[in-house]
């Protein structure tokens, strides 16, 4: 593999994984790479499982603290957190190990804006950065980095870690150099500049990652794929949600508000978002932009049918077979792609001037347009933020989607207060379920409550909303947001104990 290390000093410095793993001590923070299962270091983390575990065994604690991009794979977050070995873990997390350790309590978590990671990193309120350990494609001669599949918060983890560790994986596409816009020109106040990235297709970086070759102590070769997961054909739910929100655009063109190109698009991960994206290949628009956080399959599919222009992300979240599809055409997708940091990819400032359309889920709507995107019954974390509050603040038009109902209908979506609030109702423009779409730009809560009802509930739940919206007018200390704050947790359960969706507390 020595042929994807072309910078003669640093040939030196290649070792084991488990040899790297030793260069980690107990109680340091790591800033790993990854981004939604791409582009994440996988020989080390697990290394440095094997040596967590050999240490506990000794009865000798050994924990550390990780950064990431976002979510990564089960080689890292999964082994690490398998093994104990995670102190504190920040700013996103999917995994289900991790997930059960945290709400245990036995892992501290901050879940935070994805375009706040870098800057508070530089500012310095998260405390020194002991080791990055980054994944790369290659190193160039004069020791620049060749980004990998994601590039989320590398740049910065490369610039302020005292010591780096550096995995070259041979199964990423030599031919992804040239597709990464990499912005050295961010600073903190008062020394911040205009960034000038004024069309998602503009490049004002350079393609490769910058970093001091007398920081690197060790080089780990692999070839081990990245970790990705089978999205599953949208079902009718999903394409009912497709269907409203592309009946939407349309008419958003019609009125004159939306270009007939649209405007950036930004879309979260998943099914849904697929199956929109999907739509958007059949519709009727075409020379298309995105400008969001990962590029998946349906953006894929869009460049194929020549519906898309450019697609600007920070990393790839793509099936097995998409994957192998990308990497098969890389060449002939590397010009209609561009992979930046995430802090140029989230940047509020950027969201706002773009324009973007951003798409993104949800656990729970309540009846005023509260979202809940992170926590099950207020407490019980599920994943995180993301980056759905950099774009559904800083949007054009601000969308969110989910299926009306959840287990197999015996939980609502639509709840008469969300549980947890990640975005406020001054944040969401939109809301979608299969039962169709509800605007609520320029509405009252009261107005975008009976909307609300009508349009996005499941009619199993429809009179109970109904009847609590009712008392509520009734019996709320005020009614600017008519609320009943007793029966915020209590509903669902009241339901699923007695069957009876009017039985008041």
């Amino acid at each position: 593999m020595n042929e994807r290390i072309a910078c003669e000093k640093l040939r030196g410095r290649i070792m084991g994984a488990a040899d790297a793993a030793a260069l980690i001590a107990s109680g340091t923070t790591i800033g790993m790479s990854g981004f939604t299962g791409s582009g994440y270091p996988k020989a080390v983390p697990l290394a440095l499982a094997a040596r967590i575990e050999a240490e506990h065994a000794a009865g000798r604690p050994f924990r550390v603290r990780v950064w990431t991009g976002a979510s990564t794979g089960p080689e890292l977050d999964g082994a690490l957190a398998k093994a104990g070995g995670i102190e504190f873990r920040l700013p996103y997390n999917s995994d289900p190990i991790a997930r059960e350790k945290i709400n245990r309590g036995e892992m501290d978590y901050f879940d935070m804006h994805l375009s706040q990671v870098a800057p508070m990193a530089w500012q310095g309120f998260l405390g020194p950065l002991d080791t990055a350990v980054v994944e790369v494609s290659g190193i160039r001669a004069d020791g620049s980095l060749i980004p990998s599949s994601s590039v989320g918060n590398n740049k910065t983890w490369l610039d302020r870690a005292s010591k780096v560790i550096l995995e070259i994986n041979r199964w990423q596409n030599p031919a992804l150099e040239g597709m990464h816009d990499i912005y050295y020109g961010t600073a903190l106040p008062p020394h911040r500049i205009p960034i000038p990235l004024v069309r998602a297709s503009d490049r004002i970086g350079e393609p490769y990652l910058r970093c001091d070759p007398d920081k690197i102590v060790a080089i780990v070769e692999t070839d081990a794929p990245d970790r990705n997961l089978p999205f599953a054909a949208p079902d009718a739910s999903a394409q009912a949600i497709a269907g409203h929100l592309l009946e939407f655009l349309r008419h958003e063109v019609a009125v004159g508000r939306l270009p007939a190109t649209l405007l950036p698009i930004q879309s979260g991960v998943g099914n849904i978002a697929n199956a929109v994206l999907g739509g958007l290949v059949e519709g009727p628009f075409s020379g298309l932009t995105a400008y969001t956080e990962v590029i998946q399959d349906g953006m894929l599919d869009l460049l194929d049918a020549g519906r898309l222009d450019i697609a600007s992300a920070t990393a790839f979240s793509l099936s097995p077979e998409a994957a192998l599809r990308i990497n098969e055409g890389m060449a002939r997708y590397r010009d209609r792609m561009i992979l930046r940091p995430q802090e140029i990819s989230n940047h509020p400032e950027l969201i706002r001037r773009l324009g973007c359309i951003a798409m993104n889920g949800l656990i729970e709507a309540d009846i005023y347009g509260n979202v809940n995107s992170t926590h099950i019954m207020g407490s019980r974390i599920q994943n995180g933020i993301g980056g759905s509050g950099d774009f559904a603040r800083n949007a054009y038009v601000s969308i969110f989607m989910t299926p009306s109902t959840a287990r197999g209908g015996a939980i609502s979506a639509i709840v008469p207060q969300a549980s947890h609030v990640d975005h406020i109702t001054q944040d969401v423009q939109v809301i979608v379920t299969e039962q169709g779409l509800a605007d609520l730009r320029g509405l009252s809560p009261k107005q975008r409550a009976r909307l609300i009802i009508e349009k996005c509930a499941h009619p199993d739940y429809r009179p109970a909303l109904a009847d609590y919206f009712a008392r509520a007018l009734k019996g709320s200390y005020g009614l600017q947001s008519p609320s009943l704050p007793g029966e915020a947790l209590s509903w669902h359960q009241r339901f699923l104990e007695t069957g009876s969706m009017l039985e008041r507390s």
